[in-house]
């Protein structure tokens, strides 16, 4: 396929590397797309002694890079965004391929890549600090941000390139080099991602060891969260990774950035522009065939309106076209596996069982590929399955009559990612926006859960994690902070005015 030659990727890839040197490995893993099942390629898999390997020229390009001046760091950032802008085609495609979204959303990926270079390269100018009088004569106080070093990253394969992007050009800004392991699922996007970064470093003569490339199962992932030579862990992924993750690093009073399972829900009043929170409900839902962290999985709609908008879900979900993601006019492309094929026939049986009544889809279609055809159950918050996240194109459906059991309804539940509620009701969005409102990291009006932008801290609360990534001050989470004191006169007072003379 013309994108994977654009892309450099061939029948045997590298799956570690330092910048634009590759190690070379026996051991082998291979891609497969979710389109059809066909193989896409091989990816070679990180030994031990590689992985020790890239840490040590990660240690010492960290001694260089801190060193270079934020602007100039954001200078490399900014040309990683052109380069990228150069493959967004190819890259989009690839994403698509590999991981299964439509190429809509495969170019929106990449889009999202560039759009946070562009943010990174603004914030390499304002990587502030504040200043603080002192209560003693003659002194200045200020803090100043230093970078930690090592940052190990990650991801999964919904996102196989964005969120490694949120982290990587944050902390590359902030003086940081960075380890990145991808899913094991989506290898050849990592691949893809640092050959386009490996021109940028070759033309500006940076060391290796920058950003550097691990491809491996959870075992590779263990060496990372276990190394005290990586301060800093972010981790993408489920609710059970994280928790061991969190533990892990915190036992090594290491640092963890977390972004884990979220279980979000819409809310719609009666007061809503029904249409548009229809609209929005299904890409949440549907939308990379709820493989997002941010799918819609519940959708808590008032008992005035309750009957209208199931009617006019299931019209909408009768005409979804379902295939190869590739295609133009596709909206739901496949499954990542079979394995979440199975995941998602358990839940719907599950659902079933505890009383809920499946209204639309759920078959599994025949021929290549992973394709299901997405689901709407009605069923009762207090569920089991639907306490869980399933990352599958289901949707609950719940009934309430207030707010009060709405918003109940909508916190009810361990995970606290994203959330939404449609109203036109002015009382009704600030109560929801409120401190008595939505318990997750990201609240919106008349917008639906998935789809957030870069500009504002993306990560949630409750077993999500508390991470935050990309925009606003998550910047500060791959920094740490020194407060300085300087003393400019010829005495020396001591704080809460300590007296301790010393003949």
């Amino acid at each position: 396929m013309d994108f994977l030659r654009k892309l450099g990727i061939e029948g045997v890839n590298p799956g570690t590397s330092t910048g634009t040197k590759h190690m070379e490995s026996k051991s082998l893993s291979s891609s497969f797309t979710p389109v059809d099942g066909k193989k896409i390629a091989n990816v070679t898999l990180t030994s031990k002694e590689q992985y020790e390997q890239v840490i040590a020229t990660a240690q010492n390009a960290h001694l260089v890079w801190r060193e270079v001046p934020a602007p100039q760091r954001g200078e490399i950032v900014r040309q990683i965004g052109d380069k990228l802008r150069e493959f967004k085609e190819p890259l989009g495609k690839l994403v698509t391929y590999e991981m299964g979204k439509i190429h809509q959303e495969g170019l929106g990926e990449v889009q999202e890549m560039i759009d946070i270079c562009d943010f990174a390269t603004g914030l390499s100018r304002q990587l502030y600090g504040l200043t603080m009088h002192s209560e003693r004569p003659e002194h200045r106080m200020y803090e100043q941000w230093h970078p930690l070093g090592i940052v190990g990253i990650i991801s999964a394969f919904n996102f196989p390139v964005a969120v490694w992007s949120w982290n990587a050009m944050i902390a590359a800004v902030c003086g940081n080099v960075m380890v990145w392991k991808g899913s094991e699922k989506t290898p050849l996007c990592g691949v893809a991602i640092q050959k386009i970064v490996a021109k940028v470093l070759k033309e500006n003569n940076l060391p290796e060891g920058i950003f550097n490339l691990v491809t491996g199962d959870r075992e590779l992932g263990e060496w990372m969260t276990t190394d005290s030579r990586i301060p800093l862990i972010s981790a993408t992924g489920s609710i059970r990774m994280g928790k061991e993750v969190a533990k892990v690093v915190g036992g090594r009073l290491g640092k963890s950035i977390l972004e884990l399972g979220g279980n979000n829900a819409i809310i719609i009043s009666k007061d809503a522009d029904l249409e548009m929170a229809i609209r929005a409900t299904v890409f949440g839902a549907v939308g990379t065939c709820g493989q997002r962290c941010t799918s819609t999985r519940r959708l808590i709609v008032h008992e005035d309106v309750y009957d209208q908008v199931k009617e006019r879900l299931v019209s909408i979900y009768e005409k979804i076209t379902i295939g190869d993601p590739l295609e133009p006019g596709t909206l739901v492309g496949p499954m990542i596996d079979q394995d979440a094929v199975i995941a998602m026939q358990n839940a719907l049986k599950q659902a079933q069982e505890e009383g809920g009544t499946l209204i639309y889809g759920g078959q599994v279609l025949e021929g290549e590929g992973n394709y299901v055809t997405p689901a709407i159950v009605e069923a009762e918050n207090h569920y089991e399955i639907v306490q869980e996240e399933t990352f599958a194109p289901i949707l609950y459906l719940l009934k309430y009559s207030s707010q009060e059991e709405a918003i109940a309804m909508h916190n009810g539940v361990k995970q606290g990612l994203s959330s939404a509620m449609f109203t036109l009701n002015l009382r009704e969005a600030e109560r929801f926006l409120s401190a008595t409102g939505s318990d997750c990291g990201i609240a919106n009006i008349n917008i639906g859960t998935s789809g957030a932008e870069i500009g504002g801290a993306f990560g949630g609360e409750k077993e999500t994690g508390g991470g935050r990534e990309s925009g606003s001050d998550a910047w500060k989470a791959y920094m740490r902070r020194q407060t300085n004191t300087i003393n400019w006169g010829d005495t020396l007072p001591l704080a809460q005015g300590i007296s301790f003379d010393v003949d």
